[in-house]
């Protein structure tokens, strides 16, 4: 993909394009989600109009900072939210993952990706992601001069912001960016246990072969079927920011052979590839190991526990055939 394609991509996955914060269903026992609802709304509402129907970039008074950062475990909600309010907020705007936008970075260069994203009404970042000091530094420099410009930022993690990086890399050396970037955000806390689970019991559906072959059959349209171990080689291949390309259309896949991964940097690659997949609602049929069972326990006593247990949550889902 060309930084101009990449751009184009930066909407809502498909599963949200009609995501309002009226359709969004706060869980009842947790009323921070309630509460995160009427903190977006008023988020929203700060873009008073100036004369002459400009949009401003906040109305000013005891709280200026341009951005939201909704703070939560995998499942609460998020995504949605974010997805309410990019399509309320006004004028040109842009919605990806953390990986896309730094995709665009690499694809057009830095100053090149201010000019495209500068003047745009909104910045939304999905699944915000700190793993290595380069990206600290380099996102924390992109967002104050949007922000400078008058572009508000709106992003989702389950890592507060001033624990990103926090197990991955050497944090306390970047304190200063890691701060910087807090400090343009109004923080929303977001409690409570993953939708998935509560609509989706149980654990990933594993198959035979025969049962991939009849569940890929089935499916409505475009299919794929892999042996996990060439899948893996081929996500080594090709940057995370493609994988979207690659999904593209399909509506069903086969995953043969599936094993517990050993590898981090294949762990990481299947956690985008799942990621794409979810956005795209992709079905999985899979054989072997149960794919809620592929990354093994010492990557989930690790950094990036609460990426993989993200993508368990997803890979639960799609098996089962469920949103």
């Amino acid at each position: 993909m060309t930084g101009a394609e990449i751009a184009q991509s930066l909407v809502p996955p498909r599963q949200f394009d009609g995501a309002t914060l009226e359709s969004y269903r706060p869980d009842p026992d947790y009323p921070s989600q309630s509460e995160a609802v009427e903190r977006v709304r008023a988020f929203v509402a700060s873009w008073g109009p100036r004369q002459g129907g400009l949009f401003s970039r906040r109305r000013r008074g005891a709280e200026t900072r341009p951005g939201i950062y909704l703070d939560g475990g995998f499942g609460v909600g998020k995504t949605h939210l974010l997805a309410a309010l990019w399509s309320l907020a006004p004028g040109r705007k842009y919605f990806g993952t953390f990986i896309e936008y730094t995709a665009l970075v690499g694809a057009l260069g830095y100053q090149n990706t201010v000019k495209t994203l500068s003047g745009a009404s909104l910045i939304a970042i999905d699944e915000f992601e700190l793993d290595d000091p380069g990206d600290t530094m380099m996102m924390s420099r992109l967002l104050g001069e949007l922000a400078a410009g008058g572009t508000r930022i709106a992003a989702t993690s389950n890592t507060p912001p001033n624990a990103l990086g926090e197990g991955r890399f050497a944090a306390a050396d970047f304190l200063r960016e890691i701060s910087a970037l807090a400090d343009r955000f109004e923080i929303v806390r977001i409690d409570g246990l993953d939708y998935r689970r509560r609509e989706v019991e149980g654990s990933a559906v594993i198959l035979d072969d025969a049962g991939v072959d009849a569940g890929l059959q089935a499916v409505d349209g475009d299919v794929a079927s892999d042996d996990f171990a060439a899948l893996l080689k081929h996500l080594s291949s090709v940057h995370p920011s493609r994988y979207v390309k690659m999904v593209d259309g399909l509506r069903g896949i086969g995953i043969r052979g599936v094993q517990t991964l050993t590898d981090q940097s294949d762990a990481l690659r299947f956690v985008a590839f799942v990621d794409r997949l979810y956005d795209a609602q992709v079905r999985i049929f899979s054989t072997g190991t149960p794919l809620d069972q592929v990354f093994g326990d010492d990557m989930l006593a690790g950094g990036y526990r609460k990426k993989y247990l993200r993508a368990i949550s997803r890979l639960v889902a799609l098996t089962a055939g469920r949103d």
